[in-house]
């Protein structure tokens, strides 16, 4: 499970790079790739963060209109970069990984904004990945 939860940090940090740089997701997973074979510090991008990041691309509209639905006084503009896409793989993963135990997901997300984000992050992802965990079933994908 570890090799999982790398992958999850990697698609995170490539979809926070994308949108600091203006950029395409899957421009900057190419750019990861092509760096990571001529340097050695630059980490892989495994068949996971590959699978996590086009599917995040395949369904960013619908993901962007989720988030911007459900959360309670926060448009996505004004959600922190770090929050955003956390949430944004979170929702994806959520959604359309279905081998992925819900549970899991929420944790992961959870832990990356512990990780890179702000104290409140953390609740405040929790809350919003648990309501559209709840509602998931009703949810047009």
């Amino acid at each position: 499970m570890a090799a999982r939860n790398k992958a999850r940090k990697r698609a995170f940090q490539i979809l926070f790079e994308a949108e600091q740089r203006g950029a395409s997701p899957t421009t900057v997973m190419a750019d990861w790739i092509r760096l990571a074979r001529t340097d050695e510090r630059q980490p892989p991008v495994t068949d996971y963060t590959r699978q996590l990041v086009e599917g995040y691309t395949g369904h960013a509209a619908r993901i962007d209109e989720l988030l911007s639905g459900y959360s309670v006084g926060w448009t996505l503009d004004r959600m922190p970069v770090v929050d955003r896409n956390v949430l944004r793989l979170g929702t994806y993963e959520l959604l359309w990984e279905d081998d992925v135990p819900d549970a899991v997901v929420l944790d992961e997300a959870v832990q990356l904004a512990k990780e890179f984000s702000t104290d409140e992050s953390p609740s405040f992802v929790n809350g919003l990945l648990g309501r559209l965990m709840e509602l998931k079933p009703t949810l047009e994908r």
